[in-house]
């Protein structure tokens, strides 16, 4: 069956959605957050220490949803691990099969439970994505030291659309890009419009048809979290018009997942988008409706 990489190169129009990692030890209650996406989701996402808390393990739950028949985007984070324990897990998530890797900063402790842990960040992203593509490449670590094995990444960034204003130049994205990013998922971006305009600016730069772009959307549960998230979500764009959609309606979260799937349908028609990363927290169970109406919709 095609991966992740080889459905966007060929164009195929891709779905991908996200678990967290259950504070657990049971592997069976990762599954069972994890088994509906199964044949739905063209990849699913873990995340790795989200909300700056412990859970299970991301390269542990990356392999145990391979193990199931899901193909998983290990995420990784900069805070918690220096850069030792970083190609460690490397090694390890390239030993289990895994492929497709998120590169991330990762929240301050500060947002987390245990706001006194200490912050590592002895790499950021860029450098553990060229870490990774060394790897990957020529198969040893930044030492020189070779590894044995074969490490088959298909690396990935972190965006945030915006409307880009006069004179603005995408220059993260292209350190991003030259650090050895392949693909890139954003923020939740619920306005087609912006990122029509987005796009163009990014193709000005040369960046558009060289890194497959996947935007971040949500079936919204409410008007009230709607709002939540457009203030208070850094980078987060929902139009006004969406969140008085929300208000008016007598089912907002029938409602809320039609309007993803509408969204899902505009940004499909933007020739540079690549797929659409289908959050929904605290409301996974819309996701597969959601990718299921989607297909019918979309046409490549």
């Amino acid at each position: 069956m095609a991966n992740l990489q080889d459905k966007l190169k060929a164009g195929h129009f891709v779905l991908t959605a996200e678990v967290t990692p259950p504070v657990s030890a049971d592997r069976n209650e990762l599954i069972a957050k994890a088994m509906p996406f199964k044949g739905l989701a063209d990849a699913v996402n873990v995340t790795d220490g989200a909300g700056a808390r412990p859970h299970l393990g991301a390269v542990t739950a990356a392999a145990l949803l391979l193990d199931s028949g899901i193909e998983p985007i290990l995420q990784f984070t900069c805070r918690d691990r220096n850069r030792i324990a970083l190609q460690s897990d490397l090694i390890s998530a390239a030993a289990w099969g895994v492929q497709n890797l998120l590169m991330l900063r990762g929240d301050d402790p500060s947002a987390g439970d245990q706001p006194d842990a200490k912050a590592v960040f002895d790499l950021d992203a860029r450098q553990l994505m060229e870490t990774a593509r060394r790897l990957r490449d020529t198969g040893e670590l930044p030492t020189g030291k070779k590894v044995a094995g074969k490490a088959s990444f298909f690396i990935g960034g972190a965006d945030s659309p915006i409307d880009p204003p006069a004179g603005w130049e995408p220059k993260s994205l292209a350190g991003k890009a030259a650090s050895g990013a392949q693909f890139v998922q954003t923020q939740f971006c619920m306005d087609a419009g912006i990122v029509r305009r987005y796009m163009a600016r990014l193709a000005e730069h040369g960046l558009a048809d060289k890194l497959f772009f996947i935007i971040g959307v949500a079936p919204l549960r409410s008007a009230k979290s709607a709002r939540w998230m457009k203030e208070k979500l850094y980078g987060t764009i929902i139009p006004d018009a969406i969140v008085d959609r929300m208000e008016q309606a007598s089912d907002p979260v029938a409602e809320g997942r039609r309007i993803c799937v509408e969204v899902i349908g505009e940004l499909a028609d933007i020739p540079q988008v690549a797929g659409c990363h289908i959050m929904a927290p605290n409301n996974d169970a819309a996701v597969p409706e959601v990718i299921v109406e989607a297909r019918k919709s979309v046409r490549r």
